[in-house]
C-alpha cells in the first residue's frame, strides 16, 4: 500500500470515528463503559467525552508517530524496502481502534453482546499481521524486535524476525481460535 493511500485510509477512519462519536454523544451514558475484564464483564468506566473521543485521538497521535518513524530512524533506507507492508499495518491498526470504538459505543447504547466474541477475532488478524510485518521488516530502530544483538547483525536481526514471524502468526490464529472458547478466551490472548 503506498504512504498517500495510507494516510488518506486512516484519516477517513479517524474522521468517520470522530463524526460517529459526535451524532451520538447525546444518547450515549456518562459515565461510559470502557474496560472489560478476563470474563469479559465491564470494570472500568470514563467520562462521555472521553469515552467518544479517546480513541480518534489515540489512532490520531498514532498516525503521526508512524508518519515520523520512516523520516527519523537512522536506517530509513530499509525501511523502504518493506514500506509497503509498514503502511497497511497503520492502516489495520487504525481501523482495529476505530472497531473497538465501535463496539464500545454500541455496548454504551444498549445493545448487549459478548465482547470477547466480538474482539478477539479482530485481534487476532491484528497479532497475525504483526507477524507478516516482521517477517518482512529489515534492520531499523523503530519497527520490530529490537535488541542490542539485532541491531548490530543484519543476520543475528533476519533469524530473529523469521522466529519472530512464526511466532506472531501462531499467537494470532491461537486468539482467533479462543474466540470459540468463552470463558478461557483470555488464556489464548495472554499465553502465547
Amino acid at each position: 500500500m503506498k504512504t498517500r493511500t495510507s494516510i488518506i485510509f486512516a484519516l477517513v477512519l479517524i474522521l468517520l470515528s470522530s463524526a460517529a462519536g459526535l451524532i451520538l454523544y447525546d444518547r450515549l451514558p456518562d459515565p461510559m463503559a470502557s474496560h472489560w475484564n478476563a470474563q469479559w464483564q465491564v470494570d472500568g468506566y470514563m467520562s462521555r467525552s472521553w469515552g467518544v473521543f479517546f480513541m480518534p485521538l489515540m489512532a490520531t497521535g498514532l498516525l503521526v508517530l508512524f508518519l515520523l518513524i520512516p523520516k527519523i530512524d537512522p536506517l530509513k533506507a530499509n525501511i523502504v524496502q518493506f514500506r509497503a507492508t509498514f503502511n497497511l499495518f497503520v492502516v489495520l491498526l487504525i481501523a482495529f481502534l476505530v472497531y473497538l470504538q465501535v463496539l464500545i459505543m454500541a455496548w454504551n447504547l444498549g445493545y448487549r453482546f459478548d465482547m470477547g466474541r466480538m474482539l478477539l477475532p479482530a485481534m487476532g488478524v491484528f497479532i497475525y499481521y504483526c507477524g507478516i510485518l516482521i517477517g518482512k521488516a529489515r534492520r531499523n530502530w523503530f519497527i520490530g524486535i529490537r535488541t542490542p544483538w539485532t541491531l548490530s547483525n543484519d543476520k543475528v536481526w533476519e533469524e530473529t524476525h523469521r522466529l519472530g514471524a512464526i511466532l506472531f502468526k501462531a499467537a494470532g490464529v491461537l486468539t482467533i481460535l479462543g474466540t470459540f472458547l468463552g470463558p478461557y478466551a483470555w488464556l489464548f490472548i495472554f499465553s502465547p
